[in-house]
C-alpha cells in the first residue's frame, strides 16, 4: 500500500509540473503587459528580464508552503488517506481550471483558485467525516479565516486598484500630457525617482519578504528605518534619473523594465506555493506515514503538518527552472496578455468581447455625467483639458499599445498598492490590483472612446465575472473530484490523473490549431497598425474579399452537403451540417466586426463611398447563410422523423438545379481570384436564368400539388421550401456579384 500512496505522491508532482506551466502562463500578465503593451524593449529582451526575476524569486524563497499544510485544513484531525485525496483532487481541478482559462484568454488568480479548491475538497471530506458519526464539526476541521481574506481581496483590489489608476494617470497626464517628450526636462528626475523609490519599497514590503536572507532581525530592521530607507532612495534615484536622462538614456524604459523585474521577483517568491504547496505538503504527509503510521492510511492522522515547512533548495531551484520555461515557450501566456493590452489598448484594437446590457447603460450613463461636467466647467479651464488630454499627439513607439507613462504608472501604481496592502495587512491579490490599474489607467488616457467603450467595459465585467467564477468552479470541482476519489480509491485517483493528461493534451491541441488560425490573420493587425490609408485600403480589399471567399468556398460545399444528405436520408450528416452552419454564423459575425474597425482606418471620402457596398458584400453573405441553415433545418427534422424520401422524379429535377447553383458558386469564386469584372455581368444574367428555372419548378409543382397524392404532401413542403431558399440564396448571390464589383471600380455600372 505504501508503494500505491508513493506513486500517488510523485504523480502529484509531475501534475505540478503542469501546474508550474498553466499557472505561469496565466499570471504572466502580472508582470508582462505593461513592457510589452509600451514596447519598452523588444519581446525577448523582456521575457529575459522578466525570467530572471522569476527565477530569483522561487530559487530565494524560502519555501513558505503553511496555507497548503494548515491554512486551511486542520491537520490534527484528517487522516493520511484524506489529504492525500484533498491534494490529488486539488491539483487536478487547478490544472484544469488554469488551463480553461488559459485557453479562453482570460487572468484569472492562482492564489483564489488553491484556497478555494482546499476549501472545497476539505468542505467535502469533513462533511463526509461528520456524516460518518465524528464528533468534529466544521470549526474543527476548517479553517475560514484565509478563504474569506481572499474574498476580502477580491473586493478591495478591484475598486481600490481601478480609482487609484484612474487618479494617478490623470495626474500624471495633466504634468506630462501626451505629448510627454516636450516635458521631461525637469519632470522626469522627480517622476522617475519617484517611481524607482515606490519599486524598491514594494520588493522590500512585499517582493522579498519570504527570501532567505530575509530574516526576523533584517525585516525588524527594514520596518524601523523604512522613512529613512524612502528618503534616501527618494534623493538618490531623482539625482540618478535626472543625470540618465542628461545622457539620453531612456528614463521611462528604465522605470518600466525595473517594475517588470520587481513584480516577477514577488510573484514567483509569494505565489510559488500556489504550484507546489500541495505536492511538497504530500511529500511531507507521505514521509510521516511511511515512518510512523504503521500502514494505517485511514486512521493515521498527520499532526505534523502543523509544523513549519523545509522545503529543500532543489526543489525550488527546479521550480524556478520550471517557471523560466513556461514563461519563456508559453503561447498562451501570450495569449492572456492580448486580452489585459487590448483592453487598455490607445488604439482601435480586436475588440473580441463584444457589448452587454450593463456596458451600454454604463456608457449612457457616463455620457450624461460627461455632459453635466462639461457644462458646469469654464471654457478656460475646459480648453486647458483638453490640450493636455490631446490624444493626437500621442508619442507611442510603432505597434505599442499606449506609450510609456502609462506603461511606468501601471507597474509603479501596482506594485505601490500591492506593498501598501501588505504592510496594513489588506490581502490584495496580484492579478487583481494590476489588471485593474490598468483598466484605470486607460480610462483615464481617454483609450476608451464612445465606440469602444461598450466593448471594453464588457470585457473587464467578463474577466471580473471570471475571477468570481474562479472561486466558485475551484470549489465546486475539488468537492466533486475528492468525493469521487474518497470513495472510490485509488482505482479513481488513477483514472481522474490519466483524464486529466488526456484534457491537457487535447486543450492545448485546440489551442494550437486556434492560434492557428489567429496567425494566419495577421493582415487585420497590419491594417489597424498602418498610417498609409490608401495603402490601408488596399490591403482591406484584400482582407474582404480573403474572408469572403472562404465563406461562399464553405457555402458551396455546404448546400451540396446538405442537400445529398436530404437525399439519401442521412440525419446524422444533416446534424453535423446544422451545427456548423450555427458556428460560421459567429464566424461571419466576427469577420464583419473586424472588417468594420479596419474601415476606420481609410480616408473618410473612400469610407464613405465604399460603404454601402461593403455592407452589402457582408449582408449578402449574411442571407446566403440563412438560406442554408433554413434548408438544414427542415431538412433534418424531415429526415429524422423518417418521413417519406423525395420522389425519384423530383430528385432529379433538383440535381439539375443544384449543379447549376454550385457552378454559379465556383464560378463567382474564380472572379474574385482574378478579377475579371469583364465576366460579373454575364454572371449575373445567369443568376436571373437560374432564379426563372426554379421559378419554373416551383409553378409546376403547384400543378402537381393540386392533383397529387396527399400521402406525399409532406415531403413536397420539404421541396417547396428547399425551391424558395435555393431562389433567394441566388438573389443574394447576385447582389454580392455586384457589390465585390462596386468595392473594386465605383464606375462598374457605366461600364457594364
Amino acid at each position: 500500500m505504501e508503494i500505491l500512496f508513493l506513486c500517488v505522491v510523485i504523480f502529484l508532482f509531475m501534475l505540478a509540473v503542469f501546474d508550474l506551466s498553466v499557472g505561469v502562463s496565466n499570471d504572466a500578465v502580472n508582470f508582462l503587459n505593461s513592457a510589452i503593451g509600451s514596447k519598452a524593449a523588444s519581446f525577448k529582451r523582456v521575457l529575459i528580464i522578466a525570467s530572471i526575476g522569476v527565477f530569483i524569486g522561487a530559487a530565494m524563497s524560502n519555501g513558505m508552503m503553511d496555507i497548503a499544510r494548515h491554512g486551511i485544513f486542520r491537520p490534527e484531525h484528517f487522516s493520511f488517506y484524506d489529504l492525500i485525496c484533498i491534494f490529488m483532487a486539488v491539483m487536478v481541478t487547478d490544472i484544469i481550471l488554469l488551463d480553461v482559462f488559459n485557453s479562453l484568454g482570460m487572468p484569472t488568480s492562482t492564489t483564489v483558485s488553491m484556497v478555494f479548491e482546499l476549501l472545497g475538497a476539505t468542505f467535502v471530506v469533513a462533511l463526509i467525516k461528520m456524516t460518518g458519526g465524528s464528533d468534529l464539526g466544521f470549526n474543527d476541521l476548517l479553517n475560514t479565516e484565509k478563504a474569506l481574506s481572499v474574498i476580502l481581496g477580491i473586493f478591495l483590489s478591484v475598486a481600490i486598484a481601478f480609482f487609484f489608476g484612474t487618479v494617478v494617470q490623470f495626474l500624471s497626464r495633466m504634468i506630462f500630457s501626451f505629448n510627454y517628450k516636450s516635458n521631461l526636462k525637469w519632470k522626469i528626475g522627480i517622476f522617475g525617482g519617484v517611481c524607482a523609490t515606490a519599486i524598491v519599497y514594494f520588493l522590500l514590503i512585499k517582493g522579498l519578504k519570504d527570501l532567505t536572507f530575509m530574516t526576523p532581525e533584517v525585516k525588524a530592521w527594514i520596518d524601523t528605518h523604512t522613512g529613512i530607507i524612502v528618503t534616501s532612495c527618494l534623493i538618490f534615484f531623482t539625482l540618478l534619473m535626472q543625470l540618465l536622462h542628461a545622457l539620453n538614456v531612456n528614463v521611462l524604459k528604465t522605470i518600466v523594465l525595473m517594475g517588470t523585474f520587481a513584480l516577477a521577483v514577488a510573484f514567483a517568491g509569494n505565489d510559488l506555493v500556489n504550484f507546489i504547496g500541495v505536492p511538497l505538503s504530500g511529500l511531507s504527509a507521505y514521509q510521516d506515514y511511511a515512518a510512523n503510521g504503521g500502514g494505517d492510511a485511514h486512521g493515521y492522522l498527520m499532526q505534523s503538518l502543523n509544523g513549519p515547512s523545509n522545503t529543500p533548495i532543489y526543489f525550488l531551484i527546479g521550480a524556478g527552472l520550471i517557471m523560466v520555461v513556461a514563461l519563456a515557450t508559453s503561447k498562451k501566456a501570450q495569449n492572456v496578455s492580448k486580452t489585459e493590452i487590448g483592453l487598455g489598448s490607445q488604439q482601435v484594437s480586436d475588440e473580441m468581447f463584444g457589448s452587454s446590457r450593463i456596458a451600454r447603460r454604463l456608457v449612457r450613463w457616463s455620457l450624461s455625467v460627461i455632459a453635466w461636467i462639461r457644462r458646469i466647467t469654464p471654457p478656460r479651464v475646459r480648453a486647458w483639458f483638453n490640450r493636455r488630454f490631446n490624444t493626437d499627439e500621442t508619442i507611442m513607439d510603432q505597434g505599442a499599445a499606449f506609450d510609456l507613462i502609462r506603461g511606468s504608472v501601471n507597474l509603479v501604481l501596482a506594485g505601490a498598492l500591492i506593498a501598501l496592502g501588505t504592510s496594513m495587512k489588506l490581502p490584495l491579490s496580484t492579478t487583481f490590483v494590476t489588471f485593474m490599474v490598468a483598466m484605470g489607467t486607460s480610462l483615464a488616457d481617454r483609450a476608451w472612446s464612445r465606440e469602444s467603450a461598450v466593448f471594453r467595459i464588457t470585457g473587464v465585467i467578463s474577466v471580473i465575472g471570471g475571477w468570481f467564477l474562479t472561486a466558485g468552479v475551484a470549489f465546486i470541482g475539488a468537492g466533486v473530484i475528492v468525493a469521487a476519489m474518497h470513495f472510490g480509491g485509488h482505482w479513481v485517483m488513477f483514472l481522474l490523473g490519466v483524464v486529466t493528461i488526456i484534457l491537457i493534451i487535447r486543450s492545448n491541441r485546440r489551442f494550437r490549431n486556434r492560434r492557428e488560425e489567429e496567425n494566419g490573420d495577421a493582415m487585420f493587425r497590419s491594417i489597424l497598425s498602418t498610417e498609409d490609408k490608401t495603402e490601408a485600403w488596399n490591403m482591406l480589399l484584400i482582407y474582404i474579399f480573403e474572408q469572403q471567399h472562404k465563406f461562399l468556398t464553405y457555402a458551396n460545399e455546404a448546400y451540396r452537403g446538405i442537400t445529398d444528405a436530404f437525399i439519401n436520408e442521412n440525419a446524422r450528416a444533416l446534424g453535423k451540417a446544422d451545427s456548423s452552419l450555427f458556428r460560421q454564423k459567429n464566424v461571419l459575425k466576427n469577420a464583419r466586426r473586424k472588417e468594420t474597425l479596419c474601415l476606420r482606418q481609410v480616408s473618410r471620402e473612400t469610407a464613405i463611398e465604399k460603404s454601402t457596398w461593403f455592407h452589402l458584400s457582408n449582408n449578402s453573405c449574411m442571407s446566403i447563410l440563412y438560406n442554408l441553415r433554413r434548408i438544414a433545418e427542415i431538412c433534418k427534422e424531415h429526415v429524422e422523423n423518417n418521413f417519406l424520401p423525395l420522389p425519384k422524379q423530383y430528385t432529379a429535377e433538383y440535381e439539375l438545379i443544384r449543379t447549376r447553383v454550385s457552378t454559379l458558386f465556383d464560378d463567382t469564386l474564380d472572379v474574385m481570384d482574378t478579377g475579371a469584372e469583364e465576366a460579373i455581368p454575364v454572371l449575373r444574367r445567369h443568376c436571373d436564368e437560374i432564379k426563372d428555372t426554379i421559378s419554373d419548378a416551383y409553378h409546376r409543382l403547384h400543378d402537381q400539388l393540386r392533383e397529387g397524392d396527399t400521402a406525399s404532401m409532406t415531403v413536397v413542403y420539404v421541396y417547396l421550401n428547399m425551391l424558395q431558399e435555393t431562389q433567394e440564396m441566388v438573389s443574394s448571390v447576385r447582389k454580392y456579384l455586384r457589390a465585390i464589383a462596386k468595392l473594386r471600380d465605383s464606375d462598374f455600372r457605366s461600364r457594364r
